[in-house]
């Protein structure tokens, strides 16, 4: 018998010897990639909250367009709203009415200086 073994079969031998090493090995590579890999579980979990959160602020905008619009259609139909506006805001009276701007209390963390109007008589 021969005591030298040729390259071949001394790599096939070790090859024979430590295959379930190197299997092992290999698993635990793919697990590793699978786990924290470009397209991996966490990466997954990552895009998941996002969209999620992409969605939630998709949602609070299409709130306030909703709302938006509703006020846009209640200044189209209702005079009322185009009033409240008028003397709330813009700080007009109807003919014959008087504003009178009164200054804010001291400590009152309501609006300043509320125009109030009254009609003369």
């Amino acid at each position: 018998m021969q005591d030298t073994m040729s390259f071949g079969e001394q790599l096939r031998e070790f090859l024979r010897r430590n295959m379930s090493w190197f299997l092992a090995a290999a698993f635990t590579l793919l697990l590793l990639q699978d786990v924290f890999g470009t397209h991996g579980v966490v990466a997954m979990r990552r895009a998941q909250k996002e969209a999620a959160s992409v969605q939630k602020e998709i949602d609070l905008i299409n709130q306030e367009n909703q709302q938006l619009q509703d006020r846009v259609e209640s200044l189209k139909n209702d005079p009322q709203a185009i009033e409240h506006i008028a003397r709330e805001e813009m700080g007009l009276a109807r003919p014959g009415e008087y504003i009178f701007k009164t200054a804010p209390r001291p400590g009152d963390t309501s609006n300043s200086a509320q125009p109030r109007a009254t009609e003369a008589k």
